[in-house]
């Protein structure tokens, strides 16, 4: 399920760090976040939707690949993100 434009903009002034940022790892963390907010609604509803839950998965495995990179390179960012999403992380991350 993709998301809508205007909901898209509102997330990356956000958590861009510049008006034209629109690739960092910030933001397309809170990206795939709001993406798996939607489908896990969706999943509640459609309980025998593979097709969707298999997406998902691959959408929160991406997010995790996406967390450790921001943890190992920029930790402050990391800690800021997740706690800005709401994120439970396993990663134990030093600042």
């Amino acid at each position: 399920m993709a998301l809508k434009s205007d909901t898209k903009i509102e997330i990356i002034k956000k958590f861009a760090a510049s008006p034209k940022d629109t690739g960092s790892p910030r933001v397309q963390i809170a990206l795939l976040s709001t993406q798996i907010e939607e489908l896990t609604g969706h999943l509640k509803v459609h309980k025998k939707d593979q097709h969707s839950r298999r997406g998902l998965l691959k959408i929160i495995s991406k997010r995790r690949r996406l967390l450790n990179y921001l943890a190992k390179s920029n930790p402050k960012d990391y800690l800021e993100t997740s706690k800005a999403l709401k994120i439970n992380s396993q990663l134990r991350c030093v600042a």
